[in-house]
């Protein structure tokens, strides 16, 4: 209930009657009262006026259940919604869910993360109220070698949502992490359980450096954060919710294909690395050449030095300007 009445708080452009919140969700004048009473206690300011109503003046940054369904406008994604104070992985949390049956689009939120995993097992701490650590399940029918093409779907949606809420200029390194004039401020851990052939499910972890504004000094150069890109503090909640829009949509057109045909166009143009020189290191084999964007498989068409194209499926790959490499 009081994720319905703060949705209506929200939406309505001015007051809104008691009578009007009793009626559209078929409670009493008592039931509505102690939902306000409970929002106010949550730390939402709501001014109350006789025979004007209700009316939301202010809200404290909060990433609570109430404050994300009541935001939340998606079909599927996020709307089984668990919201964590505390947790140690949101991937291994949704990880256990997925075991125990948890469905499609299940979402888990933790305020802190102590032991969070970036790439190549590197720990990644959430400090409270500062970063969004996120973990979503899906259960798709795919094949598992295209798998991994979830995590360039969900590097778009990160790039989306934080330029939507920000207005930052966000741009994407292949293949998923997403950057802000050379430096890192989100990144995408996607793990997969699969049996004779076939995907069990897929849990796709990201992690965005909100208000994060502090970083340890070994990261310091390449790490940034939407707080001090912007010089205020981001809504954290608004985030979160149109990550849950953005990926919705980015993943439905994934799968019509199984593949990046219909999302090839969108993802290039968010893509720092398109026609930029890039270094490819794979074990053994390290070359240098023009990134000329991606094919409906995710892989990085890189154009060498005598002209001929290569696909990069997997392996580090640096951009010039990125990440210190100039």
């Amino acid at each position: 209930m009081k994720s319905e009445i703060l949705s209506a708080l929200r939406q309505s452009e001015g007051y809104i009657s008691g009578q009007e919140l009793c009626e559209r969700f078929g409670v009493s004048r008592t039931a509505v009262w102690k939902g306000i009473n409970q929002l106010k206690n949550e730390g939402y300011q709501i001014e109350a006026v006789q025979n004007k109503g209700y009316r939301l003046c202010g809200y404290p940054d909060s990433i609570s259940k109430t404050e994300l369904e009541s935001r939340m406008h998606t079909r599927w994604a996020g709307k089984n919604l668990i919201c964590l104070d505390s947790v140690d992985s949101t991937n291994d949390y949704i990880k256990k869910m997925a075991e125990e049956g948890a469905p499609h689009g299940t979402l888990a939120v933790a305020d802190y993360q102590s032991g969070g995993k970036g790439r190549r097992g590197r720990a990644w701490v959430t400090p409270h109220g500062s970063a969004i650590a996120m973990s979503i399940l899906v259960r798709p029918q795919l094949a598992p070698e295209k798998a991994s093409m979830m995590t360039l779907v969900a590097g778009m949606a990160v790039a989306k949502s934080v330029k939507e809420v920000t207005g930052l200029d966000v741009k994407i390194k292949w293949p998923n992490d997403v950057v802000i004039r050379g430096k890192k401020i989100s990144g995408t851990l996607t793990e997969m359980s699969m049996e004779l052939g076939a995907i069990h499910y897929i849990v796709i972890g990201t992690g965005i450096n909100a208000n994060v504004t502090e970083f340890p000094e070994e990261i310091q150069d390449i790490a940034t954060s939407l707080i001090l890109e912007k010089g205020e503090k981001v809504d954290r909640a608004a985030i979160i919710c149109a990550h849950m829009e953005a990926f919705e949509d980015f993943y439905d057109r994934f799968m019509e294909y199984g593949d990046m045909t219909l999302l090839r166009g969108d993802y290039q143009e968010l893509l720092v690395n398109q026609n930029q020189q890039v270094r490819v290191l794979e074990p053994g084999n390290e070359y240098t050449g023009i990134a000329r964007g991606i094919d409906e498989l995710g892989q990085l068409l890189v154009e060498k030095e005598d002209g001929s194209m290569v696909k990069v499926y997997a392996g580090e790959v640096s951009v010039r300007g990125i990440y210190n490499y100039v």
